[in-house]
């Protein structure tokens, strides 16, 4: 697979007038065409700095940032790189800046200087790929908090970045929100083939991962798989983070000698229990 994003050495410090805060220490990481790649720490260590920093938003003291080969130290690429790189935030009522759904998810399209035909084919695209295209002619603030979300990205959608951001989306949402956020964009990773990039302090969320990384007081410590990550419970404890339910589960049997491996979800779990004698 082709790099999509490359980040080199990259050091951020937000500054005030008594302090300077270490946000992102010396950083390198690349990430993959279709990946999709989830980030874990716990609160206040640079995820969201590291998001703003790809996406633009804030640009590094130190090292490099490569979107689609553009640097992203260059003022004349930061318009290209919003376009390749969507963010969504948190709390989807920070995005909405239109009474109407489709005239929130035209929004960006218009800033973009898209003509009106297709605009439209865009918004209901849109619209359709996140399930809210019966919604249109609503007011998203009538929404539950998943549709919220879903509008939210639907709006980042309809402007067709390349790589998707979600920074702790699914954080303020219920189980069926989340479930709803979590189910598109898995659609738009396997079916559209879009990049994502997921910060989540959800375990269960991870497990979605081609890769997971993980940070900690602003440095990368440890990236792999899923199971290369939840495989070593070490990584988890030393960056004050749980196992998923599933690999907790399955350590406590182990250490009982009721089980050989772990299971890095429900189902498999129950089955491996299942076939127990």
């Amino acid at each position: 697979m082709d790099k999509i994003i490359e980040i080199k050495n990259v050091s951020y410090a937000y500054e005030s007038e008594e302090d300077s805060v270490q946000a992102v220490k010396n950083l390198s990481l690349d990430i993959y065409e279709g990946e999709f790649f989830v980030l874990l720490g716990p609160n206040g260590c640079g995820k969201s700095t590291l998001a703003k920093l790809i996406n633009g938003f804030l640009t590094q003291d130190q090292g490099q940032i490569l979107v689609n080969n553009l640097d992203s130290a260059d003022e004349n690429n930061i318009f290209k790189i919003r376009q390749s790189v969507g963010l969504v935030f948190q709390n989807p009522d920070n995005q909405m800046v239109a009474s109407i759904i489709e005239d929130d998810i035209a929004f960006g399209c218009e800033n973009l200087g898209i003509d009106k035909d297709e605009t439209r084919r865009r918004v209901d695209w849109a619209l359709k790929t996140v399930n809210m295209y019966d919604y249109k002619n609503g007011t998203p603030f009538k929404l539950s908090g998943g549709q919220k979300q879903r509008v939210a990205i639907a709006a980042i959608l309809a402007m067709m970045p390349k790589v998707l951001i979600l920074d702790e989306s699914t954080s303020m949402l219920d189980p069926e929100g989340r479930k709803e956020v979590l189910s598109t964009i898995s659609k738009l990773n396997k079916e559209n083939k879009m990049t994502i990039i997921l910060i989540t302090h959800y375990m269960d969320e991870a497990l979605l991962a081609d890769r997971i990384g993980v940070m900690n007081n602003g440095n990368l410590t440890n990236i792999g798989t899923p199971k290369e990550i939840f495989g070593n419970p070490d990584i988890l404890n030393n960056n004050s983070l749980e196992l998923p339910i599933s690999c907790d589960i399955s350590y406590s049997l182990i250490k009982q000698n009721i089980l050989n491996n772990i299971y890095l979800n429900d189902e498999d779990l129950v089955e491996a229990i299942c076939r127990l004698k």
